[in-house]
């Protein structure tokens, strides 16, 4: 099993869950999270006084599925996220070594 983390541009949440749900992954966790990268914010003017804005909205998406899955997500992903500009977000893939479904006591794969 892997755990795909993915941040992304806001706009692009619908976009990355719809093709996320065609390639058959059922279940997505998603977080508001601020930050930047290479792009490291950029600069707005508000009542005439200038302002750096360091922190950029971003939305973390994260799904746990079987290793078979993983490069038909991470694909999914950066298609469905990509805009061509700085700034479109990172992929990130790890390994689970177990998951367990609390309601019924299942674990590993069966509980995905």
């Amino acid at each position: 099993m892997k755990k795909i983390e993915a941040i992304i541009k806001p706009f692009k949440l619908d976009d990355v869950k719809e093709a996320l749900h065609e390639i058959g992954i059922q279940g997505i966790t998603v977080v508001e999270v601020k930050g930047f990268g290479r792009q490291k914010g950029h600069t707005e003017l508000y009542r005439g006084a200038e302002y750096i804005i360091d922190f950029l909205p971003k939305i973390k998406v994260e799904v746990v599925c079987s290793a078979s899955l993983v490069e038909r997500a991470v694909e999914a992903i950066s298609t469905a996220a990509r805009t061509g500009r700085i700034g479109d977000g990172k992929i990130f893939v790890v390994p689970v070594d177990d998951v367990m479904r609390i309601r019924t006591g299942e674990r590993g794969d069966s509980a995905i």
